[in-house]
């Protein structure tokens, strides 16, 4: 079965037109890194999801190097809630205690981050996929959350961190120019 040319409903003046407004955006960013914020209703429409894969694919053909980063918490809860294990906030943050955390692993980069992999894959890309852990790519420190009512009481939320660096090394390794 062949899919259609989704271009072949726009008229070539549309086309041309759409062109000419993205030419400036495209040499202003070009050879630049675009980080995407992936979450929401994009990651679980699959129509959304295919148009985001496209979308990622596109702006590395004109130049742009995109990094995906992504959510997860509606299907960690699934996960959580399957192994009997009910999903714990304060002030609107995860607690995450170790067993919550391997949880949490496994979502994100194996399931999560598997699927957007594959998606861009399909889409013409060549996605691989990243973890904070990877290469050292980020830092964090234990997230001290100050209680907003008894300023005195910090609440420990467990293995949960305000970032403090990013090393970016591991991610400019696999861009290819």
């Amino acid at each position: 079965m062949t899919t259609p040319d989704p271009l072949s409903a726009i008229s070539a003046k549309d086309q041309a037109e759409v062109l000419a407004k993205a030419l400036p955006y495209i040499r202003k960013f070009h050879g630049k890194t675009m980080v995407i914020k992936y979450g929401g209703n994009a990651m679980t429409d699959p129509a959304l999801q295919a148009a985001f894969a496209a979308d990622v694919v596109l702006l590395k053909l004109v130049g742009i190097n995109p990094v995906v980063v992504h959510g997860g918490g509606p299907q960690i809860e699934s996960l959580l809630k399957r192994l009997g294990k009910k999903g714990e906030f304060v002030h609107g943050m995860r607690v995450t205690d170790a067993e919550t955390m391997e949880v949490v692993e496994w979502v994100l980069a194996g399931e999560v981050q598997q699927d957007i992999v594959g998606l861009i894959n399909q889409a013409g890309g060549k996605a691989v996929g990243l973890t904070g852990r990877d290469g050292g790519l980020i830092h964090a420190r234990k997230l001290r959350l100050t209680d907003p009512v008894d300023k005195v009481t910090e609440h420990d939320v467990g293995q949960v961190g305000d970032i403090v660096g990013i090393d970016p090394a591991v991610v400019k390794a696999l861009q290819v120019q």
